[in-house]
């Protein structure tokens, strides 16, 4: 057999086998049933109902079909040029994001930011899970964004007997936002990530074409369906997020936001980010007082998933980058918020990136598209699948049905393909960052100290006298502190 007849062989194969693993993710309940009806073998229905080991599975089948038909060489050339460097990531990311002293900064973070809402506590807090959580994403990337995300909206209302409407709900729009928060800058989300080097995308220029109208769509998302769900998330949300846990000194929590920072700035550096790990593991161990159990099951399920991901999206180059080719602009958006419910929104983006003299427009409209299908499934994100392993033993059988989840996605989604279609391609002038900055850099140094001297004596003030009031202190004494005192001088002489 020739070379190039292999090469078509092993590529019908490899899409058939793609097919067979997209089935598969829908049918995970049917093995979860099979679990329970026949005992007999109960442990592989078990673990062939397990969503994140669905494209470990199927990749384990392609290499072994390559093996067969090719040679062993071929199986280890096929994964050393593929890079794993995401799926590492994002278990990295995961477990450190998921950390005690972390969540602690965040639901501080929310829990202060929420008093300043018109909601109640427990209600503030889940709407702020589903916005403000998402959009920083775009600083600490979507896996974290993800993580965090989905272990507070699992103690505010997953845990607390929700229906599963709003369980649903609550999934749809948490990967849609998650998504779609990540476009504020040029290295959090993975289909931005794929292309903004080769494109010669800065942060400047994503939020200025995508970031605004991601953040209006995060918003409207988070708003509507806490609107919707608002009498349930009375009576059931949980305002309280740490319990009786002891809590982590301020300084332990910034050694350990240090190193989340270091994995997220070395993101394509597995060397660097792997060490910083192995550092958070020691860490971790020596203070285990400030720990919880840390996610590691759970995010080498994840790191599985997106491997065997990665391996079987390596065979579909050939039909992804011929379909996206022939497409209008127009069509393109609509055709890849469609092509990434089956496939990795990143992998779709990539290919789409190796289409030779493509136009502006395609460009927005691949990534546009791209990132607004994000939430559709669970495939469709590369953070999905850990939202997904956090939140599935919160619904029935432990399982998240691939179709309710589809269906729930879809209302957020139509908001974000509203936004990143109907809204001005670039951001108006007034919300123009750069023009904000050259503005700053034109006006005198001195003008500029006289206008800000002001504002940082208001809130040195500010921050003094609420410091003052939490403490229980008066810097005058009442008048019958000073009777009291006068007293008690009287007494001593």
């Amino acid at each position: 057999m020739s070379l190039i007849h292999t090469t078509t062989w092993m590529e019908l194969i490899g899409a058939m086998l793609f097919g067979l693993a997209v089935l598969h993710t829908f049918s995970t309940r049917y093995f979860e049933h099979l679990a329970h009806t026949q005992t007999a073998h109960a442990g592989l229905w078990h673990l062939l109902g397990e969503v994140e080991i669905v494209f470990g599975f199927w990749a384990l089948v392609l290499l072994a079909f390559m093996g067969a038909i090719v040679d062993w060489h071929a199986i280890s050339h096929y994964l050393d040029e593929t890079r794993f460097v995401e799926p590492m990531f994002v278990m990295v990311i995961m477990v450190i994001a998921a950390s005690r002293p972390i969540l602690q900064l965040v639901s501080d973070t929310t829990e202060k930011m929420g008093v300043a809402l018109p909601l109640q506590a427990a209600t503030a807090r889940y709407f702020l899970a589903l916005s403000l959580v998402p959009l920083l994403g775009s600083f600490v990337t979507e896996p974290a964004a993800m993580t965090l995300a989905a272990l507070m909206l699992r103690e505010i209302i997953f845990t607390r007997n929700a229906s599963n409407k709003l369980k649903y709900a609550t999934l749809g729009v948490l990967f849609v936002n998650v998504s779609i928060g990540g476009t504020l800058t040029h290295f959090a989300a993975p289909p931005v990530l794929m292309v903004a080097a080769k494109w010669g995308w800065n942060a400047e220029f994503l939020f200025a074409t995508f970031g605004w109208k991601a953040a209006i769509a995060v918003l409207l998302n988070a708003s509507v369906l806490t609107f919707l769900f608002r009498k349930e998330l009375a009576e059931k949300a949980h305002a309280e997020f740490h319990g009786n846990r002891t809590r982590a000194p301020m300084p332990f929590v910034l050694v350990n936001l240090v190193l989340l920072i270091g994995v997220v700035a070395a993101n394509h550096d597995p060397e660097v980010f792997l060490g910083l790990f192995l550092l958070f593991l020691g860490v971790s161990e020596a203070y285990k007082r400030y720990h919880d159990r840390l996610i590691l099951r759970e995010a080498l399920m994840v790191a599985l998933f997106l491997a065997g991901l990665v391996v079987l999206g390596g065979q579909q180059q050939w039909w992804l980058q011929a379909a996206l080719s022939s497409l209008s602009d127009l069509t393109v958006f609509y055709g890849a918020a469609a092509l990434t419910a089956i496939t990795d929104n990143a992998a779709l983006t990539y290919l789409g990136s190796l289409v030779d003299a493509t136009s502006v427009d395609f460009k927005y409209s691949l990534v546009a598209g791209a990132v607004a299908g994000g939430g559709l499934t669970v495939i469709a994100n590369a953070p999905n699948p850990a939202g997904f392993a956090i939140l599935k033993n919160s619904f029935d059988d432990q399982a998240i049905s691939p179709l309710w989840l589809f269906l729930s996605a879809l209302p957020p989604t139509v908001v974000a393909i509203l936004c990143f279609q109907t809204m001005p391609r670039r951001i108006p002038e007034f919300f123009d960052l750069g023009a904000w900055l050259q503005w700053l850099e034109s006006l005198d140094r001195r003008f500029l100290f006289l206008l800000i001297l002001p504002l940082v004596v208001a809130i040195i003030a500010l921050w003094s006298e609420r410091i003052t009031a939490k403490n229980g202190k008066r810097s005058v004494p009442t008048d019958v502190e000073l009777e009291q005192m006068e007293s008690e001088y009287l007494a001593q002489e």
